[in-house]
């Protein structure tokens, strides 16, 4: 006779499987077997509980027909027996019976209605069962949570595997964009314009909470006084974004309208992004512009030396703002 898989043994699953032909291991039906006649009275009692959980009649009539014909020569415990072996050897056909003669006896409570002689005994054997049951159903239980947590992992690991290949190809197609702007023929203001555009897709790729370009109108009407190319949150810091195209190195006066906007704005920070170098004077003017707010200076250059790396470049921003902070020095490299 085999042993039960794991999964069998607790009375509230739905599901088994039927290619297991022996369901009551060998220690539970010897326990059930002795349980069963002191739990009912009489023979016909016995049937009847069996007949109570569902075992048809073409398991119960033969034995009731025995008990007919010679009732001394059949006992409580053979018709228990031969019951219970029936069941089991019904395979998933009986399934649902064995589990409801399961579950009445483990709920069996009133034990007033079995033989005074046999009420101790029966406590004894019902308890035994039910500790069997426990331990079983302790087992599965801890089978089942053990594949579900498996389950979980494996899901979370398809769910990151998933995030991780969509976050590449995000950044795949902006790292496109933007180097596609070094190839292009057209002007500076719209090669500008662009840049825009593909640095913002490429701080959003990398996770980064964007806001793109957008302008403020004079409430005077005086139309637009001001045009902000993005604001990026790292850490957050909300950094105001400038982006320059330039054939020549950004002088001082071209970061200087930036950091008049930030000078405006309580907590704000500053980033300035350039296609060429930094003058010396632009330097100098951000690096005491520090005592005020904190601002860097970075170049398409650096941003790309990142991305050939496969690097993260938020963090190429946030060591460069820890720089500014700490050492003064708003143009690390």
């Amino acid at each position: 006779m085999r042993f039960v898989r794991d999964g069998e043994w607790n009375i509230n699953r739905n599901t088994m499987s039927a290619d297991i032909p022996f369901h009551y291991p060998p220690e539970l039906i010897s326990l059930l077997v002795d349980a069963v006649p002191l739990l009912n009275k009489t023979k016909k009692d016995v049937l009847l509980f069996f007949r109570g959980a569902g075992v048809p009649a073409s398991v119960t009539d033969p034995l009731a027909q025995r008990l007919k014909e010679a009732p001394k020569e059949i006992t409580k415990y053979e018709i228990t027996r031969v019951v219970l072996e029936e069941l089991n050897a019904r395979g998933e056909a009986m399934l649902r019976e064995r589990r409801e003669v399961l579950r009445r006896i483990v709920e069996f409570s009133n034990f007033s209605s079995c033989w005074p002689d046999d009420q101790l005994k029966a406590r004894g054997l019902v308890a035994s069962i039910r500790e069997v049951v426990d331990q079983k159903d302790a087992f599965t239980r801890m089978h089942q949570e053990r594949d579900q947590e498996r389950r979980e992992r494996l899901s979370q690991a398809a769910e990151a595997t998933r995030a991780k290949r969509e976050r590449a190809e995000k950044i795949a197609a902006a790292k496109n964009k933007l180097y596609a702007l070094f190839g292009a023929d057209m002007s500076v203001q719209k090669r500008g314009k662009q840049l825009e555009f593909a640095l913002n897709g490429l701080f959003a790729a990398y996770g980064i909470f964007v806001r793109q370009a957008f302008h403020l109108v004079g409430q005077a009407g005086e139309g637009v006084v001001e045009q902000i190319d993005g604001v990026i949150e790292l850490k957050g810091d909300l950094y105001f974004v400038e982006m320059k195209w330039c054939r020549t190195p950004v002088a001082k006066a071209e970061i200087s309208e930036h950091l008049v906007r930030l000078m405006s704005r309580a907590q704000a920070r500053g980033i300035i992004i350039s296609a060429s170098n930094f003058t010396e004077p632009a330097i100098h003017v951000a690096r005491e512009f520090l005592q005020h707010k904190v601002v860097i200076l970075a170049t398409l250059e650096e941003i790309v030396t990142v991305l050939e790396a496969n690097g993260d470049l938020g963090e190429l921003f946030v060591k460069k703002g820890s720089a500014a902070v700490i050492h003064k020095n708003p143009f690390i490299r």
